[in-house]
């Protein structure tokens, strides 16, 4: 007997979610967190090894100065725990204090980005004024530009939050979000210990 037009087939109906454990965008972002990585290694290596070649002072004009990245790195890092907090309180069935968590992530990720341009404006040097000067900016820059990535997806999560788009059993964006974050702020401290840090050791 033929079935009635329009009936429910559950055989043929669309998975909901994605097979496996993982949703393929997990995947997909580890594998730009790699090559993302590989990118700041080359750019991280670049500089150790021109400053081991280099015959005079490096940074040329003196020591860095370490408040403002270390108060910088302290921001980025509570921004990433704020995010950790935000897929938590999802999972557990309170949204309104992952939007809140979400939203104190972002403005801590803003208080970087103003943090790491009011450094580059009090810096008496340029990217063309001499060899640190340009590699200082370049690391930095990119950097800064994952970071700018990294706050627009944050806001795009904050939305879909508020709006209780996710739930305890459906949060992969938070996660795949999140992962791009946290590796944004693991980025920071190797930069961090690169730029600020080894001049005082090395």
């Amino acid at each position: 007997m033929a079935e009635p037009l329009g009936a429910y087939d559950p055989s043929r109906a669309l998975p909901v979610g994605s097979v496996g454990r993982r949703p393929g965008g997990y995947w997909g972002m580890w594998t730009l967190i790699g090559t993302e990585a590989a990118l700041f290694g080359y750019l991280i290596f670049s500089y150790l090894y021109l400053y081991s070649q280099s015959g005079t002072h490096w940074p040329p004009e003196g020591l860095p100065k370490i408040a403002p990245a270390a108060w910088n790195t302290v921001v980025l890092l509570s921004s990433s725990g704020f995010v950790w907090l935000c897929e938590r309180f999802v999972v557990r069935g309170r949204p309104k204090h992952a939007a809140c968590a979400m939203l104190v992530a972002i403005v801590l990720g803003i208080v970087f980005v103003g943090v790491q341009l009011k450094e580059w404006r009090d810096h008496p040097y340029g990217p063309s004024t001499h060899l640190y000067g340009s590699l200082y900016f370049t690391i930095t820059g990119f950097h800064m530009a994952h970071v700018i990535v990294g706050l627009v997806v944050l806001t795009l999560l904050l939305v879909w939050t508020a709006l209780a788009y996710f739930d305890e059993a459906r949060h992969a964006p938070l996660t795949i979000g999140g992962m791009y974050w946290h590796f944004v702020d693991i980025v920071w401290l190797f930069i961090f210990s690169t730029l600020y840090l080894s001049p005082f050791v090395l």
